[in-house]
Formats: structure tokens, C-alpha cells, sequence
């Protein structure tokens, strides 16, 4: 089994910046590919960034891409979001994931408890 637990989540202004955490425990994290989702009130959940083990191929949601910035440090288990120019429609609780493939969705199997990111416009 494997526990993830993000951190970073705030309030903030629309067009600021704000990075997410997440620490990874557990089953050997570095094998796995690990991604970023996001779920706001009344919508379904969103796949918003992906990062391949080796940290060389990424995937970004239309919505985030130019914007948003996934990476990893398989060193130290962790997995980060860089948020920039945050829009109203950002908000959301952001949960990072793990799973087979950095890509498909559906292949994600894990789950942090997430954390809040608000944009106030």
C-alpha cells in the first residue's frame, strides 16, 4: 500500500502562484507514475497533471497546460503541482494520485485526502 498526503493548498488571489506537496510512503513510489487531480463542488473529478517515474514525460490537462508545472524528486518520495496564474475556475480540492501510467486516467489507483485551493477573483 502506498499513503499520500498533499500539502501547499491556500487562498489566494486570482493570477498568483502556489505550489503543492505530496509525500509519498509506502509502496516503492519511484516505479510509479504519479498525478495531480482536482474536484470542485458539484463537478466530477479532473485529471490535471501526470509525471512518468523517471520524471521525463509529463501530462497536462488543456485547462492547466502553460500553467501548471508537475514534477518529481524520487529521492525524497515526493511529487510537486507549481500553480501559476490562478484563475477563479481553479478552485478546487487537489488530489495527488499514483498509479501505472502518467497518462490514463483510469490507471490511477491511490489516493491522498487532498487539500483546498481557493482563487479568489
Amino acid at each position: 500500500q502506498v499513503q499520500l498526503v498533499e500539502s501547499g493548498g491556500g487562498l489566494v488571489q486570482a493570477g498568483a502562484s502556489l505550489r503543492l506537496s505530496c509525500a509519498a510512503s509506502g509502496r516503492t513510489s519511484r516505479y510509479y507514475a504519479m498525478g495531480w487531480f482536482r474536484q470542485a463542488p458539484g463537478k466530477e473529478r479532473e485529471f490535471v497533471a501526470g509525471v512518468s517515474w523517471s520524471g521525463s514525460s509529463t501530462y497536462y490537462a488543456d485547462s492547466v497546460k502553460g500553467r501548471f508545472t508537475i514534477s518529481r524528486d524520487n529521492a525524497k518520495n515526493m511529487v510537486y503541482l507549481q500553480m501559476s496564474s490562478l484563475k477563479a475556475e481553479d478552485t478546487a480540492v487537489y488530489y495527488c494520485a499514483t498509479g501505472g501510467s502518467y497518462y490514463r486516467r483510469e490507471e490511477y489507483d491511490s489516493w491522498g485526502q487532498g487539500t483546498q485551493v481557493t482563487v479568489s477573483s
